[in-house]
């Protein structure tokens, strides 16, 4: 079995705090499964020194406009890897363990593996309450209309380029995640979750579910992103 090329892409708006241990901790010697070829980090308009730490560890780095989205879709389009890794830039997520996501394609085994923090163990305040309602209420509605429940929404994954090519990708926002999910579930993929340990972000504030205000918006596109999906399956056929 040859060893698999792959591209880390991490998402970073302002993560100077982070960036640096996020790009160092990455399993750089990779295994017999894989080889760990580079680090994207995607600057999403960063106005701190989050672009020149994580040139200064060995990322390479790319810009892209405002919106998550946007910095997963530039990333996508600078990687070189057959196998992308999607991770955000605050620390959180555990990128030492990337063997456990990409493992199971490498071997061909799955076609999209999640990370799952509710599967897993996380920090005390790592995840918000609304955070984990937000996780439930996608899994439930998943279930109902799609036949597929899961467990989370972590943004730490594991694909394939030209899959992920596949899918058409829209969304340009916090939804990405969620899209990407949900056409996992459409196209038929053979889906795997596995538990993780989650950690408290290294220094910031999260864009998302920092207030109540961003939770709220969160729930929203969670909502805009569902009935979107929905119309363009219905669409398609």
């Amino acid at each position: 079995m040859s060893s698999v090329q792959v591209s880390v892409i991490v998402a970073a708006l302002n993560e100077a705090e982070s960036i640096g241990q996020v790009v160092s901790e990455m399993p750089w010697n990779g295994n017999d499964l894989f080889t760990l070829t580079e680090c994207i980090v995607v600057d999403n308009g960063s106005t701190d020194a989050t672009a020149e730490i994580a040139t200064a560890v060995g990322a390479h780095v790319v810009r892209s406009q405002r919106g998550y989205g946007n910095a997963m879709w530039a990333g996508m389009q600078a990687a070189a890897g057959e196998l992308l890794v999607f991770a955000d830039g605050d620390g959180a997520d555990d990128v030492a363990r990337l063997a456990e996501l990409v493992g199971p394609i490498a071997r061909g085994d799955a076609d999209f593996v999640l990370a799952s923090r509710t599967m897993g163990t996380r920090e005390q305040g790592s995840m918000l309450p609304s955070q984990v309602l937000a996780g439930f209420v996608v899994g439930w509605l998943t279930r109902l209309f799609y036949g597929h429940r899961y467990s989370d929404m972590c943004a730490f994954r594991a694909i394939r380029k030209d899959v992920l090519g596949r899918m058409q990708m829209k969304e340009r926002t916090y939804g990405w995640n969620l899209e990407m999910q949900l056409k996992a579930v459409t196209m038929g993929l053979r889906i795997l979750e596995v538990p993780v340990h989650y950690r408290c972000r290294i220094g910031g504030v999260s864009k998302v579910s920092g207030n109540l205000r961003a939770s709220w918006q969160t729930v929203l596109k969670i909502i805009e992103v569902f009935h979107r999906v929905r119309r363009e399956m219905r669409g398609a056929r």
